[in-house]
């Protein structure tokens, strides 16, 4: 056997089904929790909220992980301080470790706490520093979607395959306002102001991960954003590879754990996607 392939199950624990797992669990915590959270804080920017919610379902998530796997490195949104700086640091320190879980409790915490139902739970699981697995449930319409490396990508136990469009004009195009709303969404702003007349429509829905999973099973044709972490885009990451689209920083170049800026497509609107963003 290849020792720098992973192997799927150590130790008689699959990383599929714990983090599927975690998934659903950490998703019935936040439903049973849905309108009846008591304390509600900003984070970087009045934009950028977090919940007790969020902080118990990374407990939760981080707990059951580490039952399975003790030895496994762990890098979740709310055990790091607000900012890109911080991110970026945090991420560096964990960037060592042979197995990495980066995790979103809650992606869309905003839409979570106005009661708007599109939000998510992201886990990934990186091996030396590449996205083996990745899983994002939608607790609100019970949709998992699920992706292993070399293995494709599934929605309700379907094989999803990207969008069909060839051009922009043809594509529905997602994005997000940042919370940094000092340099990533004027940024943002400027790329949604060029984009808006090359496509047949935009759509801003307040979640990332659950956006990516959407390019992966063909709902969108593509997706960009400024100014995100690696807990936002890494189990997407893996979906729409598997689901044979293409993901890059806005630059085109390859994606990585430290992409900060990230389009991804259907693939054959790529090019013509990022061609259309302002260059930065």
């Amino acid at each position: 056997m290849d020792e720098n392939r992973p192997e799927s199950i150590v130790g008689g624990k699959s990383f599929t089904a714990v983090a599927i797992n975690c998934a659903a669990k950490a998703g019935e915590w936040i439903k049973s929790k849905s309108g009846n959270f008591s304390q509600l804080d900003t984070k970087y920017s009045q934009h950028d909220l977090v919940t007790e919610v969020d902080k118990g379902c990374e407990r939760l998530i981080r707990n059951l992980i580490a039952t399975h796997f003790p030895h496994h490195a762990f890098l979740g949104e709310e055990g790091v301080e607000p900012g890109p700086e911080a991110s970026a640091k945090a991420l560096e320190q964990a960037s060592g470790a042979e197995y990495l879980w980066i995790v979103d409790p809650i992606d869309g915490t905003t839409n979570y706490v106005h009661g708007f139902p599109f939000y998510s739970v992201s886990i990934a699981l990186a091996h030396r520093g590449q996205v083996i697995v990745g899983v994002i449930y939608d607790p609100v319409r019970d949709e998992l979607f699920l992706a292993e490396r070399g293995k494709g990508a599934y929605v309700h136990g379907r094989l999803m395959q990207v969008s069909k469009e060839t051009s922009l004009s043809q594509s529905l195009v997602a994005t997000g306002f940042p919370a940094d709303h000092l340099q990533a969404l004027p940024a943002n702003m400027a790329g949604i102001q060029a984009m808006a007349p090359k496509v047949r429509n935009l759509r801003v829905a307040g979640s990332a991960a659950l956006q990516l999973a959407y390019v992966a099973a063909g709902r969108l044709s593509g997706f960009w954003e400024i100014g995100l972490s690696a807990w936002d885009i890494a189990a997407g990451s893996l979906l729409v590879e598997e689901s044979g689209g293409r993901i890059t920083d806005t630059q085109g170049e390859p994606y990585h754990l430290g992409v900060r800026n990230v389009a991804a497509s259907n693939g054959k609107i790529h090019e013509e996607l990022i061609g259309a963003l302002p260059s930065r």
